[in-house]
């Protein structure tokens, strides 16, 4: 296994081809349409270029959308994006479409039984099925328009204590032993939000109307049912969500209580207000794991280098080749991600750090994404590297938990190190609650496309309690929370990808705990199982990676139960 990553050499474009306009692209997709197949060789051939076709476009789109989110107020890197998005990228998909129709009847693809081929086909299939041509210009304007929220929530920034900060930034106040300073820093961040609620319910409301059209579009009754057949969620249904929600009310919503009940205690306070979740008593000071974006790789790095040199190899492969941007700053778009660049392989981490543990959560995260990237490049089509979302997730969470037995390297002090551990498996299990919220949110928003504003925030506000603990006093902040479904980017950006959180944590934690029974046969697994790419179904991915896909409530409590024992040892 190494890191030294290569790009995938071209045969089938020039060396020095880039995209500039379609005019230069189309004659590929027309030579790969118009080139005749007559034996298995030839369309083996054809694959091979078909893959190199999508990498080197995939790649372009990704720089593009990279750019533009590092300095969301540079009008040249948003223009270069959305030319991308309503000039390129509508013009080749009916040549997609076309090429998957020639894929699939052709008569020698037949022989391709490698199980990688079969689950490929898979979703070409899919695709074929969903295509209509009336979408293509939908597609296209929801891809540009769902960018507005980073646009609008770059923007938004507090002053406290005289200096102006990010939200992202701010949000490390919450950690203070002030309480007067958290309540302070938690109301400026919530109406701030609010200040851009109009303009974020405006934006929320036309994403809305276009995807139900691009769901009647293709014959469906509502995007939901569109939505779960494009993510290709061929190994569960919306009742497996159902299901999944009410297992976290009954066993992992106790543990929250019971979590936030010790909190209150520790804290000596009468009762725990959501600027407290995060924060130490009096006297305790903040978690300080590290003072700039160059010292968190750094010891990241050593981190990874601990559990395995290879991890570690792979984030200096990146930082050699710059694929990272770390630090928060104003103007830059808000949250995470791994960007996996489909032809060069190296993906590019995006962060908005700003010294606190989540931070390092978050770059640990992004960091076990960027590992899966390295592992599957190798993988000979572009398709097999688009593994499953819930299994993606796997890859980070995991990372999560594993890393946690080297966080010395972030807290020499073992109190400060013990601390650490203990906030992290408290967000192992308080994020459950938030993942069923959102997903149930969403089940509720794309079932009843028509509903008005004030239906929408009844239906948020409602399932926000079914899903809140006892124990978190959140009296007199009604104002806020009508609209805290406001700052999850995924409702804008990426409908419906949430639940994978929730799937994939429990993957994660079922990892975790052969990682503490056999250290080396848990990173074996995790390695052969990221190693498949998207090769195999989701179940069969799971399967790899030693592990049950199993979201039935017995085996939630189970795992549950486990955390909570690890969390009750430390």
């Amino acid at each position: 296994m190494t890191a030294d990553i290569q790009p995938i050499p071209r045969h089938f474009l020039p060396a020095d081809f880039s995209i500039t306009d379609w005019n230069a692209l189309e004659p590929y997709f027309k030579e790969l349409l118009e080139r005749p197949l007559n034996s298995l060789q030839e369309l083996e051939q054809w694959l091979k270029d078909l893959s190199e076709l999508e990498a080197v476009v995939s790649e372009e789109a990704c720089w593009r959308q990279i750019k533009m989110t590092c300095d969301t107020e540079n009008p040249q890197l948003a223009e270069s994006f959305n030319y991308f998005m309503m000039e390129i990228q509508p013009k080749m998909q009916p040549y997609s479409d076309q090429l998957n129709r020639k894929l699939i009847n052709c008569s020698f693809t037949k022989e391709l039984k490698d199980p990688a081929h079969v689950t490929y086909l898979r979703n070409v299939k899919k695709n074929i099925d969903l295509f209509r041509e009336e979408n293509i210009p939908l597609h296209s304007e929801l891809a540009v328009e769902a960018q507005q929220f980073g646009v609008i929530s770059g923007k938004m920034t507090v002053t406290v204590r005289g200096n102006e900060y990010t939200l992202q930034q701010a949000a490390k106040f919450l950690e203070d032993p002030d309480r007067n300073l958290r309540e302070e820093v938690y109301r400026k961040i919530a109406e701030r939000r609010l200040a851009d609620k109009d303009a974020l319910n405006a934006l929320y409301d036309s994403l809305l109307k276009k995807r139900h059209q691009v769901a009647l579009n293709a014959g469906y009754d509502n995007y939901r049912d569109y939505r779960f057949v494009e993510l290709a969620r061929f190994d569960y249904t919306k009742e497996y969500c159902f299901q999944f929600h009410e297992a976290v009310k009954q066993h992992v919503l106790p543990i929250v209580d019971e979590i936030y009940k010790k909190k209150r205690a520790k804290l000596g306070v009468d009762t725990l207000r959501p600027w407290d979740v995060d924060a130490e008593p009096a006297g305790v000071t903040p978690l300080k794991p590290f003072t700039s974006g160059k010292e968190l790789l750094e010891k990241t790095i050593s981190c990874f280098n601990k559990l395995n040199p290879f991890f570690g190899d792979c984030l200096k492969k990146m930082d050699e080749l710059k694929r990272l941007d770390l630090e928060s700053r104003k103007g830059k778009a808000p949250g995470g991600y791994n960007c996996p660049l489909a032809e060069t392989g190296a993906p590019f981490i995006f962060m908005n750090a700003a010294g606190t543990l989540n931070d390092v959560v978050t770059m640990v995260h992004e960091g076990g994404h960027a590992v899966h990237s390295f592992l599957s490049h190798s993988l000979p089509l572009t398709g097999f590297k688009e593994y499953p979302t819930e299994f993606a997730e796997v890859a980070s969470m995991s990372m999560e938990l594993f890393s946690m037995s080297e966080w010395n390297v972030f807290f020499d002090k073992e109190e400060e190190l013990k601390r650490a551990m203990e906030q992290q498996l408290e967000r192992v299990i308080t994020v459950f609650p938030w993942i069923a919220t959102i997903d149930k949110f969403q089940h509720w928003v794309y079932e009843n496309p028509q509903h008005t504003h004030e239906e929408r925030m009844q239906q948020w506000v409602r399932i926000l309690d079914e899903f809140t603990p006892e124990s978190l006093d959140v009296s007199g902040l009604e104002s806020y929370r009508q609209y805290s479904w406001q700052r999850q980017l995924h409702l804008f950006e990426v409908p419906f990808y949430y639940i994978e959180y929730g799937i994939a944590q429990l993957g994660a934690i079922g990892l975790w705990q052969q990682f503490k029974k056999d250290k080396q046969l848990a990173l074996q697994n995790y390695i052969q199982g990221l190693s498949l790419g998207g090769t195999r179904p989701l179940p069969q991915l799971f399967e790899a990676a030693g592990l049950k896909f199993d979201l039935s409530p017995a085996y939630i409590k189970e795992l549950m139960n486990f955390v909570k024992a690890e969390m009750e040892s430390l």
